[in-house]
């Protein structure tokens, strides 16, 4: 199969939460006919309500579909969704792109790359993204995509859909590793962001003056042109999840260690992962890390 997968081809998207929804629409707006599943019905009736096909498994989402989407919490919710009894190895059709746009280990990726192959004959592609919610509902997201290249070349008008910034990296897997360094620049930048302002505020320093100062340097950033908005005005309500960071905070150090990189900024900021969801704030957005520093800082809430 060569053939670019253009609309209005039939696709299926299985995974609703606040990424998968926005990228499912986008994928519909742009006219594939569209199929939809999820844990739970109620996070797809207004993709129904749009036109989507509500489908009870991921098997019957896939069959039939051209081009089928995952974008799951991590690695068991992937193997479970492909491989389970009402998976989607059970219902696609040799040839189909499958495109895993979770956040998983690079290994993992490659393994049911692998096995999917062997079992039904379709094409597993990495392709985790970057750019958040906003990025999501947008269409602009970044796609860090491994797996086979003429199948990413026949889905590019899937990945155009949602995505601006695409990039094959390489073979299965290739993915995972780019997302893992992604992952490690942003937490890693917003740990230093906190600390930063949390000495501007022990010395006195209007926070909001220092960022302006900071952002307008070499210390720009989208950290510091985002997130540490939200850490100055303690608005922590979830855009990404702290546990959800440190999950991939973990998959960082696991990709450091498998490939024997000296990695101290990785050991020290997936600690101060650890640290932030124990505190109880794993529920809360990532950029609650700007808090916890702030709380050891001995600074008081508002500070």
């Amino acid at each position: 199969m060569t053939d670019s997968i253009q609309p209005p081809a039939p696709a299926a998207f299985i995974g609703l939460g606040v990424m998968g929804a926005a990228m499912a629409a986008n994928l519909a707006k742009a006219g594939y006919a569209l199929a939809v599943n999820n844990r739970s019905r109620g996070k797809a009736a207004a993709l129904e309500a749009s036109g989507a096909r509500w489908a009870a498994t991921p098997a019957e989402a896939a069959r039939g579909a051209a081009f089928v989407a995952l974008c799951l919490p991590d690695t068991p919710d992937v193997e479970a969704v492909l491989f389970g009894p009402d998976g989607v190895a059970r219902g696609v059709a040799p040839g189909t792109v499958v495109v895993d746009f979770s956040t998983i280990a690079a290994a993992a990726a490659a393994g049911f790359a692998a096995r999917l192959a062997a079992e039904t004959g379709a094409i597993l592609l990495d392709s985790p993204v970057s750019g958040g919610p906003k990025g999501a509902l947008e269409g602009t997201l970044t796609c860090m995509v491994g797996g086979d290249a003429e199948a990413f070349a026949r889905a590019e008008p899937c990945f155009r859909a949602m995505g601006r910034t695409l990039t094959h990296l390489g073979p299965a897997g290739s993915g995972q590793v780019c997302k893992s360094a992604n992952q490690l620049i942003v937490a890693t930048t917003m740990l230093a962001v906190a600390e930063a302002l949390a000495l501007g505020a022990k010395a006195g320093l209007d926070g909001e003056k220092m960022r302006q100062a900071l952002r307008g340097g070499s210390a720009a950033s989208f950290v510091m042109e985002n997130h540490a908005t939200r850490m100055l005005a303690g608005q922590f309500a979830p855009g990404f999840r702290a546990e959800l960071m440190r999950k991939d905070l973990r998959l960082s150090a696991t990709a450091m260690r498998d490939h024997a990189v000296f990695a101290p900024a990785t050991a020290l900021t997936a600690q101060m992962l650890e640290a932030l969801v124990a505190s109880g704030r794993g529920g809360l957005d990532s950029a609650s890390v700007g808090a916890l520093v702030a709380e050891l800082s001995g600074l008081k809430p508002g500070a």
